[in-house]
């Protein structure tokens, strides 16, 4: 029994794995695909780029459910509860609208490894998010490793040579709205209410986020578009299906790890794409930047240590050097922890 039991845990390790994997070859690929489209003299209309992208995932999850209905078994079980689910999959949609938008529009305004540099900070982003909706939970210790990739962040941001205002506040809220989204996107894959499969989710989630970016493009348009399109729909094609493949692939690494869990396998994507980026784009990242981005890393990787090993000696000396009792990592089943010859309860006890 024992035997068998190590098998599925390798099996389920190896498959979180290589979805971890595949989930970052298809962000790297996206986001270079994306930033060679944004250029100004191919197809510089991310509202555009962003409503195909919805609108590739909207009928390619049609066609999945008119084959093989079974692959999105969450249609069938939400039926008679649109009205509950969309209350979740309004904002959701909104959200996913502006991520897209100000996310591709940052392209043309800042560097890959710039953008990445900021993308550390979504780890305190969709922590902090995951707390307030009780998923997670504070204490001194997560608040102190929060502080150390803030620290790292602002750094990197500080060091940059080719500093565009602009493409920091889009990157900005870009990232603002994305932590609020992987929350509640959470909350509708893994929660007891609905617990939906990544195609019926991406299926549910493309029309509410298309129809906000035809709102969006109702006033942004631009008459070249056409003609742009009539030019470079050879590609923009490919891209649509590669953002397919991510949406899904984003949707299935949050049932299995978490939102925050997507964010830290973020961490890994952005060390490539800041590689590529100075190697291929030539961006010009300084020995600050270097230094900085390690600092932010090593503090993300910190946080990472704690929720895999979290009895290992160093965590816990690192919690006794802050004073603080050992208490489960944010994610580990909540309950009554002994510290000190006493019971105390580690949060609330409303608390999911």
């Amino acid at each position: 029994m024992s035997g068998a039991s190590n098998s599925q845990m390798s099996l389920q390790v190896l498959r979180t794995c290589s979805l971890c994997i595949i989930n970052i070859v298809l962000s790297v690929g996206l986001i270079n695909f994306n930033k060679y489209l944004m250029h100004r003299d191919r197809f510089p209309h991310p509202m555009v780029l962003s409503a195909l992208h919805m609108l590739a995932s909207l009928v390619l999850c049609t066609i999945v459910l008119l084959v093989r209905p079974s692959w999105m078994a969450g249609v069938a079980k939400c039926q008679g509860r649109m009205s509950q689910l969309y209350k979740y999959l309004v904002p959701i949609g909104v959200l996913f609208a502006i991520t897209l938008y100000t996310s591709n529009r940052a392209y043309m305004y800042s560097g890959v490894a710039f953008l990445q540099f900021m993308k550390e900070a979504n780890v305190v982003l969709v922590f902090t998010f995951s707390a307030l909706a009780g998923l997670q939970a504070f204490n001194r210790q997560r608040s102190f490793v929060i502080a150390w990739v803030i620290l790292g962040s602002c750094l990197c941001v500080s060091g940059e040579l080719n500093f565009v205002f602009v493409g920091f506040v889009l990157q900005g809220v870009s990232q603002l709205a994305e932590g609020m989204r992987v929350v509640v996107a959470e909350l509708v894959l893994t929660g007891n209410d609905f617990k939906l499969d990544p195609l019926s989710y991406t299926f549910f989630v493309a029309p509410v986020c298309l129809l906000v970016l035809i709102v969006g493009n109702i006033f942004t348009w631009d008459g070249s578009i056409l003609t742009e399109l009539a030019v470079w729909w050879p590609y923009l094609v490919p891209n649509a299906c590669l953002a397919f493949c991510l949406n899904v692939c984003i949707a299935k690494v949050i049932t299995e790890t978490s939102a925050v869990g997507l964010v830290i396998i973020g961490v890994v994507k952005d060390i490539a794409l800041v590689v590529f980026s100075s190697t291929v784009f030539h961006d010009s990242i300084t020995q600050k930047q270097w230094l900085s981005f390690i600092v932010t890393l090593s503090g993300v990787f910190f946080w990472s240590f704690m929720k895999v090993c979290p009895d290992h000696w160093l965590v816990q000396r690192f919690e006794m050097m802050l004073g603080i009792g050992y208490g489960p990592f944010p994610g580990a089943p909540l309950g009554k922890k002994k510290a000190v010859g006493e019971t105390t309860p580690l949060v609330p006890e409303n608390k999911v």
